[in-house]
């Protein structure tokens, strides 16, 4: 076998060990999302729809609920930043964001008092923040877990690209994301509509599965599933004669 063979291989191993994590990362957020939408009745990773119906609610005079939006918005910020810190140089990285994650869910399910109720949704916010930061990228290409719009963007700007002369068929992965949030979105709502709020407890044992799952992913490999942005090289310095 030839080395340039060889490298081909474990690069697809790579991109299929990859891709079935993607997939099932964003199985789980679709579920959430649905379910959450359904329990706590605002989007708990849609953060775009979130911020439109914070405006219009605005516009409405509907200061308590626009205020309700716009907190759930910065606790999706600083559920991303919390994954990042709880990843950092961490050798099983998946694993341990998804731990986060089941904490988060669980925290949710538990809360039952309606008193408690946006409390509920800020904790399924949190969730679905730290589950972006379980996978950056696959072989370089960037992958969001629940940032749906932006797959399709690049899926359909792939298409493009291969429709003028490109060659590259790398783009064809940005899809996943969506299948596995458009299924685990359906399951969501279906499963929802037979527990009701104790579909959150179901969710919480599939992300708990998860983590599991990628306790078992080797080290290295989930090292390679995050983003490590190259610093721009400092500018040499001339000795002065």
């Amino acid at each position: 076998m030839t080395r340039e063979r060889r490298r081909r291989i474990i690069r697809t191993r790579r991109t299929a060990i990859g891709m079935s994590l993607v997939v099932t990362i964003s199985f789980l957020a679709g579920m959430t999302d649905a379910a959450g939408l359904l329990v706590a009745g605002s989007f708990v990773s849609f953060m775009s729809g979130n911020t439109t119906r914070a405006a219009v609610s605005l516009a409405d005079g509907e200061m308590s609920y626009a205020a309700v939006l716009f907190g759930a918005l910065a606790i999706f910020v600083a559920g991303n930043a919390l994954g990042i810190i709880i990843a950092h140089n961490a050798a099983r990285r998946a694993f341990r964001v998804l731990t986060a994650v089941t904490l988060a869910l669980t925290c949710a399910a538990a809360i039952t008092d309606p008193a408690f109720v946006t409390l509920r949704f800020y904790a399924l916010v949190l969730a679905m923040g730290l589950v972006n930061t379980a996978v950056e990228h696959i072989e370089g290409l960037p992958i969001g877990l629940t940032y749906v719009t932006g797959a399709l963007s690049r899926f359909g700007r792939g298409i493009g690209h291969w429709v003028v002369g490109n060659p590259r068929r790398d783009w064809i992965i940005q899809i996943a994301p969506w299948i596995g949030m458009a299924t685990g979105g359906i399951c969501g709502a279906f499963l929802e509509r037979m527990l009701g709020a104790g579909v959150l407890w179901l969710i919480c044992v599939l992300a708990a599965v998860l983590a599991v799952l990628a306790f078992l992913i080797p080290p290295r490999l989930q090292k390679r599933l995050a983003q490590h942005p190259q610093l721009p090289a400092k500018p040499r310095k001339h000795p002065t004669s």
